[in-house]
């Protein structure tokens, strides 16, 4: 008895096709979805993706508009036409008022070129301006016109926002675009994040129906064993119940991966809910701690945030100590002008014209007004000094530790395999010797939970190792894999 219950047990195992870690329980039929699809189809298609490219597009444009700042500016300008019809009041030579009827036109039009001086801050200009007067009642015309000027705007001792620009925006820039490639890496991990609980909930379905499945017929083969007397009528009830238990398992869970898939869905925009398939393990390529932390200095939008931060604190200074003093602007400007009937008469016989003014302001007792803004403004810039410091150093730890993890991730991953295939060979194994009636039901429902429960710990590691995998691609822009940076594409 002992040899035949031994060669049963062999052959029951030998026809009990082995399960691999790398390959978990089959997902239902359907359109099949990898995660690179996934992923590629929520950063093009879904809300969040179109977002961070709008963000992007937007602060582009926002950089266009500071370099125009820097270039010459061509304007043209004028009041064309200015006809009035009216009864105006008209001061005689012995000083009364006579309201006569004007009917007048006073049209003017101007053409002129700007640029702006960033290291100072003011702005030169060359203009051409014409001036037409008609009087109707009294048939009279007149032109005014300045075929030439040439101008300058210099403020005196004030802020000067055109240099602070200089500074920041670039920064500014530079951060935006880096920032776009870290919220994609971001989407990647939190598509990541929603496929695997869904991917989770669906195993558990296919695992529930498939326990369901192979408790309905332990119950029919115990079923014929009570007749026959060879199992008791509470080991019957105990399979009765395990069935009834693996039923509601199994509805529980398909409401669980209907749930999931939604938010799934809601996320990357799917329209219809995918059969996914359980991706091969994440990249495991050599991650020094050291390399990362200095890539992620290098590349990451967090590096240039902390110096524009830094910039702005003291250019909030520079401001309140140039808007609070002694503050002054110099108009100067020289050209030709001339008037005459007729506009080419005013071509002729040109005249110089030049214009210089110095208009300034200085508070002489303003009790501490100018004091309390500035030292207003150094408090703030030193307590953003001291918040920029710890964040940096918050920063660089945050990186150091997700790369240090990296590599223990990846053997619990391999850990997690491994578990995965030696408790399904293991209850493999107890089913067939339970169909022999070697071990009690007990053994059995042992078994199957510790398979159920290595293969989802298989499924949360792999899941582990593929956020860890986007995470530290979105904390240090760098693609250990190719050993390259990540950078946007336009």
């Amino acid at each position: 008895m002992k040899r035949i219950f031994l060669f049963l047990l062999g052959l029951l195992v030998f026809l009990t096709p082995p399960a691999r870690a790398q390959e978990p329980v089959a997902l239902p039929a359907g359109r099949g979805l990898t995660l690179d699809q996934i992923i590629a189809l929520a950063l093009d298609k879904s809300a969040v993706g179109q977002q961070a490219f709008t963000t992007r597009e937007t602060i582009y444009w926002a950089w266009r508009g500071y370099q125009a700042n820097y270039r010459p500016q061509l304007g043209l300008q004028g009041t064309l036409p200015n006809f009035s019809r009216a009864i105006a009041p008209v001061v005689q030579p012995d000083g009364t008022t006579s309201f006569q009827s004007v009917r007048i036109n006073n049209s003017d039009l101007g053409l002129t070129l700007s640029q702006n001086i960033g290291l100072t801050g003011g702005q030169v200009f060359v203009g051409s301006q014409v001036q037409r007067f008609d009087d109707f009642n009294g048939s009279l015309r007149r032109y005014n016109n300045q075929p030439f000027t040439l101008g300058l705007t210099q403020p005196l001792g004030q802020f000067n926002a055109l240099r602070w620009a200089r500074r920041i925006e670039p920064l500014r820039y530079q951060e935006s675009q880096r920032q776009y490639v870290e919220e994609r890496e971001t989407i990647a991990q939190r598509v990541t994040e929603l496929y695997f609980d869904v991917l989770l909930q669906q195993v558990n379905a296919e695992v529930a129906r498939q326990n369901a499945e192979a408790t309905a017929e332990l119950l029919r083969i115990g079923q014929e064993r009570y007749r026959l007397g060879r199992l008791s009528q509470s080991d019957q009830l105990q399979l009765e119940l395990n069935l009834l238990n693996a039923q509601q398992a199994q509805t529980q869970a398909q409401l669980s991966a209907e749930n999931a898939t939604v938010e799934l869905q809601g996320y990357t925009g799917l329209a219809e809910a995918p059969a996914l398939a359980v991706p091969a393990p994440a990249p495991q390529p050599a991650v020094a701690p050291a390399l990362a932390l200095e890539q992620a200095r290098h590349n990451r939008s967090a590096t240039l945030a902390f110096r524009r931060r830094l910039l702005q604190a003291e250019r909030d200074v520079a401001q309140a100590r140039g808007t609070t003093g002694f503050r002054a602007t110099l108009t100067a400007n020289t050209g030709y002008v001339n008037q005459a009937a007729s506009f080419g008469a005013t071509y002729l016989n040109l005249q110089n014209q030049q214009q210089v003014a110095l208009a300034f302001s200085m508070p002489l007792v303003d009790w501490g007004r100018q004091r309390s803004l500035i030292k207003t403004a150094e408090l703030a810039r030193d307590q953003v000094t001291h918040t920029v410091a710890q964040e940096e150093r918050t920063f660089e730890q945050t990186v150091l530790t997700q790369a240090r993890q990296f590599a223990a991730l990846a053997q619990q991953l391999r850990l997690a395999g491994r578990a995965d295939s030696i408790a399904q060979r293991r209850y493999d194994i107890a089913r067939a010797t339970y169909l022999l009636g070697r071990i009690s039901l007990t053994d059995l429902s042992l078994a199957s939970n510790a398979k159920d429960g290595a293969k989802r710990d298989y499924i949360f590691a792999l899941r582990s190792c593929w956020v860890a995998h986007f995470r530290l691609r979105a904390l240090t822009l760098y693609d250990f894999e190719r050993q390259a940076p990540i950078v946007a594409a336009r």
